[in-house]
Order: structure tokens, then sequence, then C-alpha cells
């Protein structure tokens, strides 16, 4: 049966996943079988391509979704990617599914690391600054196809977006100026040409080969066994970890709490282990009795095992192909930082996209999509590999570091540190932009301000006011010669002006906002009588003193516009 967008539906009836599924619509091309062209062509409907296709939607951008499935998620797979951070559900606000997936997640903060029966290292992200003055939590934990399925509804609510299931791509060819896909479905196979081709369509992708795309990679030995369960009487709502779990061979276990009250539980197994043996159910079963007890009675919604690899692409953007997600980088799932990543892929390319497509940026703008995000999946495949080195030391050098490193964490403060099962995720720096300068790169928190009437808004309000342009915010007082060279910026370059008014401070411009306590001054990086140019993805692009031509310069840069 057909699901409809917009009915509030639950995915979790009983044992396993229950996932919606979407109606296949005959395209126009195969009726009139006029090859048409198209400004957006995205291939893959998972979290990072429903998450582009949202964010171009919301930026007025029309664009094509082709998905080879009539579902999100995976038939029959698990929650998959679950853990979300602060920068991501920041995202989501803008999109306008944050509510949703707050009412359906769970909110955590602490997380504890053990070793036998020794907590060797803890932490509570509340206690940490950087991550409290944002509206939106540090983590939420939801499976991941609810996220997808809540930016399907989105997008319908949006429009602009044409998202054609059942619809796989089994050709391409790059010409001048634009791509010729080939695309097969149920009713028969038609061309459709892309100026843009942003391929989101997974690890297993055939644009790789396509493009002639090289790429670094490294696969690990390192088995798992994934266990979504219900328990009747639940264990504590924390991020557990173990290095050495004595009731898992004294290998690695991960135990996670997710939406409709399922507990994620990782098992590190041999390396030599059958997939299909340490999946079957009365192993897990078995598993679970001595992890919680002979007497646990739990509800196995999903199991299933998993091998990890490591691998990132030398160029994320190869003629009219930009590659994001899980085509740009493959990463180790250790710090929650893949589908994560590829949240923040989408968003950096969307209002990128959106800004070449309105007019208001030249295309050499679109080449700061790879300058930006390699950096990142470079970062990410770097951290996570340390991750699962440590996790599965090589012998030698590598063990003997773990075994000194666990031994002194369970007297020492100071080695706590060293026990590594996971650097969470947070938003990467761009230090290589070629649209940033120096001062700039540093994304901004979510934080809270209050509108002139005194009512309560927030960066992303900031934001969305903006509509797409890049956005100056102004900090301290204002001359009146100031604020006429502000209007006159404005006027030349498009972007939007705002003062932002402390509590000693007297507001000057008609657009401007109450910052009582200086968080969005601290967010942005910035003190005293200051500007900060912030784009439409919450990065800063550059940080300056006077209204003057160097702000003028840093917005221009900002667009990729050659001085």
């Amino acid at each position: 049966m057909d699901t409809p967008y917009t009915n509030g539906y639950e995915f979790t009836q009983g044992s396993g996943y229950a996932l919606p599924h979407y109606p296949f619509v005959v395209p126009a091309e195969l009726t009139s079988g006029e090859v048409r062209r198209h400004r957006v062509v995205i291939v893959g409907a998972g979290i990072t391509g429903l998450t582009l296709a949202c964010g171009l939607a919301r930026l007025g951008v029309e664009a094509v979704l082709l998905d080879e499935d009539d579902t999100v998620g995976v038939k029959g797979a698990a929650s998959r990617g679950i853990c979300y951070t602060q920068k991501s559900l920041e995202i989501f606000q803008r999109l306008g599914l944050y509510e949703r997936i707050a009412a359906k997640g769970i909110q955590w903060s602490v997380g504890r690391t053990f070793a036998g029966e020794d907590e060797v290292y803890s932490f509570d992200l509340r206690q940490q600054s950087s991550f409290g003055l944002s509206s939106q939590p540090a983590f939420i934990n939801i499976q991941q196809f609810y996220i997808e399925g809540y930016l399907v509804e989105r997008i319908h609510a949006l429009g602009h977006v044409d998202l054609r299931w059942k619809s796989r791509v089994v050709g391409f060819v790059q010409q001048e100026g634009h791509a010729t896909l080939t695309v097969e479905t149920p009713a028969g196979t038609y061309p459709l040409q892309a100026e843009h081709v942003i391929d989101a369509s997974g690890s297993h992708t055939p644009f790789h080969a396509w493009t002639g795309a090289t790429m670094t990679s490294r696969r690990g030995d390192d088995r798992w066994c994934i266990a979504d369960v219900r328990f009747r009487q639940t264990p504590p709502r924390e991020r557990h970890t173990w290095i050495e779990a004595p009731f898992n061979g004294n290998r690695a276990v991960w135990q996670h709490l997710m939406g409709d009250e399922v507990w994620r539980i990782d098992y590190q197994m041999e390396p030599n282990a059958d997939p299909e043996a340490v999946s079957r159910e009365d192993v897990v079963r078995e598993r679970l009795r001595q992890q919680f007890g002979h007497d646990v009675d739990c509800e196995i919604v999903w199991v299933g095992p998993y091998a990890y690899r490591s691998q990132c692409l030398d160029r994320l953007r190869i003629g009219s192909v930009f590659f994001v997600g899980d085509t740009a980088k493959i990463v180790s799932p250790f710090g929650a930082r893949g589908g994560n990543t590829g949240v923040a892929d989408a968003d950096n390319l969307a209002w990128k996209l959106a800004a070449v497509l309105h007019g208001q940026a030249p295309a050499r703008l679109l080449e700061s999509y790879h300058e930006e995000r390699h950096e990142a999946a470079v970062e990410n495949v770097r951290v996570t590999n340390r991750t699962a080195r440590f996790l599965r030391p090589a012998d030698g050098m590598e063990r003997t570091f773990r075994q000194a490193a666990i031994s002194l964490a369970r007297q020492y403060p100071f080695a706590r540190s060293l026990i590594n099962t996971g650097r969470m995720a947070v938003a990467n720096a761009y230090t290589r932009s070629g649209v940033c300068d120096g001062t700039g790169g540093l994304s901004v928190q979510n934080v809270r301000l209050h509108w002139a009437d005194g009512s309560t808004g927030s960066v992303n309000d900031l934001i969305a006011w903006a509509e797409g342009h890049l956005l100056v915010l102004l900090f301290g007082d204002l001359t009146v010669a100031a604020a006429q060279r502000l209007r006159d910026i404005g006027a030349a370059t498009g972007a939007r002006a705002v003062q932002v008014v402390g509590p000693t401070v007297r507001a000057r411009a008609r657009e401007h906002v109450l910052d009582p306590q200086g968080h969005l001054q601290g967010a942005c990086h910035v003190f005293g009588h200051a500007w900060a140019l912030l784009r439409p993805d919450a990065y800063i692009a550059a940080t300056g003193e006077s209204v003057d031509a160097a702000l003028i310069r840093a917005i221009q840069k900002a667009l990729g516009i050659p001085e």
C-alpha cells in the first residue's frame, strides 16, 4: 500500500521496521518523448540527497530527485545512522523538520566508557559550554529513516522538487556544460539532461567509474554485529561503550537508545567471524543474556552484520557531477561522522547552487564546495581511522599504547582523554577555502537573540530573513556615515545587514536585533566593535572592524567574484 506524503506515519510496528512506500509516477519525458534539460538532478534519496533537495526547495530552486527504490531507508535493513549532531539539528531546524525529530528522538548528554568493570572515561555535554548556547541540543538519537521520511514530506510541502521513485540511473555521458543520464523505470527507459548532477547514491555508486574518479581507501578487518532491541525494563538512558566488555569476549560494545524505545547495541566480533552465524537470532539472544542477565526480557527488532572501510575521493567535483555524502567519502562509524557530514555536504552545496542559479554569484563559487568539504572529509576519515586503530590495534606499538592508556585511565584523570571510542562529530572548520578569508571558516551556533520588539528569535531566523543572501552582522555602535555605507553596500552586493545591539549600545539601524548577553557576538567569534559576514549555511565568511572597502571585498570573495 502506498503511503501518503503527510500522514504522520509510524515506521516501527512490532518486530521489524515497516517503511512507507511512495507511488511511481510515469515521468513526462516518457509520455512526450522529449529530452528535457534540468538545472539540477540529484541521484539518490538517502539522507544526504533528501537534505540537499529540501535545501534547494526552501531556496526556490527547481530540481529532479531520482531514486531506484520506492521508500526511505533500506528494505529489511537496520535503523542505520542514529546519532545526529547539533550542527545537523540546526540545519534540520532551518529546513522545517527539527520539531518532529525532537519529538520522536532521544536527547542524550552523558557518555560513559568502560574497560571490564571499570569506568575509565565519562563526559556530560551539558557541562560543555560549546554546546550550551544553541537552540538545539548536543545530540539526538533517532533512526535515520525517520528523518528521511520527514524530509520527503517537507519537500512535498515546499514544492520545486520532482521526486521520482523507482528511477534507476543506468547510463551517464558527460558533455560540454551538461550531462545526459539514462533512467530506467517500470514504465520504460528515457534520457534526461542535467546541468548539475549531484551523486548521492551511496558507497556503491556507478558514477565513480563513469567519471573516472580516483580515491584513497582503506579496508579494515573489523567485524560487528548490530542489534536493535526493545527491552521490557530499559537500561540507563546514557551512551555506554565498552572497550573491553567481559560479556563479549573482551571486545568492544556500543549501547545507544533511539526512538520508539529501541536500543542500538553494536558488538565487535572476531575478525574472521562468519557474518551469517554471528547474526542468527539465537546467537544474538545469548549475547544479550550475557550482557543483561539470563532473565532479560526483550524483543529483537532487527539484527545484522557490519564491516567498515574508509574511503575519500581526490576530487568532489568532476565536470557536471558533485559527489556528496557516502559517494564523497566513507568513514568508520565512530563519533557519528558519517550521515552528519553528508548533511553538512548538502547544506554547503545547496546555498551555493541557489546563489549561482539565481544569478547572485558566478559559477566559480561552486568550486569552493570541493575545497571546503574535501578538507572536512579528509579530517573525518583521519579521526575515525584513529578510533578504529584504538579499538582494534595492530600487534606491537598500537596494542602497547592502548593497554597503557587503559591502565593509566583507571587511576589517573589525565589519561582518560586518551581513551578513544569515537571523537564525537562537530562542525568542521574551513581553513583552505577560497571564499573565506583567514578570519572566517568557522560555524556559528543557532544562538538565541531578541527582535527589536523584544520577542525571541535565533540565528536561523536571521538566515531565513536573509532569503539566501549573505548576512552582515554589525556589532556595536553605528555612526550615521557607517549606516549609509552599509545601505550602499547592501544595494550594490545584495547582502542583507543587521545591527546587533548590546546592553549599552543604541540602535541606529532600522534592521536591528538585541543581544543582551553577548551570545551572538561570541558565537560569531568577534569582540568589541566589529562585523561578521554570515553565509546561508551559518558559516562565517570573514570578520572585520570598519564598514569600508574590506567588507565589500569580503562579500565579493564569499560569492566567488574575482577582484
